[in-house]
Parts: structure tokens; C-alpha cells; sequence
């Protein structure tokens, strides 16, 4: 799993992909990525014929310094699982016990 970020300098913007791999996907056909920034909102991340998963997302550094996220990810009988990005620039509590990873939007 991969996060990159590159800051556009006409807006307050960030240009930001989430990027889940092949091996990180295992059995997934499907996966989505929910985050604050989406009102925790599935947005489905687009399979490549690599096996990979991509998204590109426009985030907002003006709101707040950072957005908690994780991913969704469904199997061909339709059982899903989450997972963190294996590669989170940090992770805190969500309140069901376990981690999200958190992207931090500030320069």
C-alpha cells in the first residue's frame, strides 16, 4: 500500500494516490477507501490489469492538518475486510477498537 502526495501551488489543494498492491489486495476484487475527507463514505479505488488498486483524490490543507483513513476491501463471495495503509505516515484509535492510518495534508 502506497500514499503519494504532490501539493498543487494555485490552490489549497494536495493531489494525493492511494495506491493498494497486488499482495495487499490478496483475494480482494473489490476495494474502497473511506476516510474523513469522504464523510466516511466508500470510494472504490479503480483495479488495474497489474493487480493493483489506484485512486486519485484533490484533499483540502485548509480545513484541517491531516484526515484519518482505511481501506475496504471485498472478496468474489462478497466478504469484506478492513485494512490499514501499510505504509501510513501514522496511525490512532478509531472507535471500534483497532487503528486507522492518518495523512497528514500540511507542507
Amino acid at each position: 500500500m502506497a500514499v503519494t502526495k504532490k501539493f498543487l501551488k494555485s490552490k489549497p489543494e494536495v493531489q494525493v494516490t492511494f495506491e493498494v498492491s497486488k499482495e495487499a489486495a490478496k483475494e480482494a476484487v473489490s476495494v474502497f477507501l473511506l476516510g474523513e475527507f469522504a464523510d466516511w463514505e466508500p470510494i472504490e479505488l479503480k483495479p488495474l490489469k497489474s493487480g493493483v488498486f489506484k485512486a486519485n483524490l484533490k484533499l483540502p490543507v485548509d480545513q484541517q492538518p491531516q484526515f484519518q483513513y482505511r481501506f475496504r476491501l471485498v472478496d468474489a463471495a462478497g466478504q469484506e475486510w478492513f485494512d490499514n495503509d501499510w505504509e501510513a505516515e501514522a496511525y490512532c484509535a478509531n472507535p471500534f477498537g483497532g487503528e486507522n492510518s492518518v495523512l497528514c495534508v500540511s507542507e
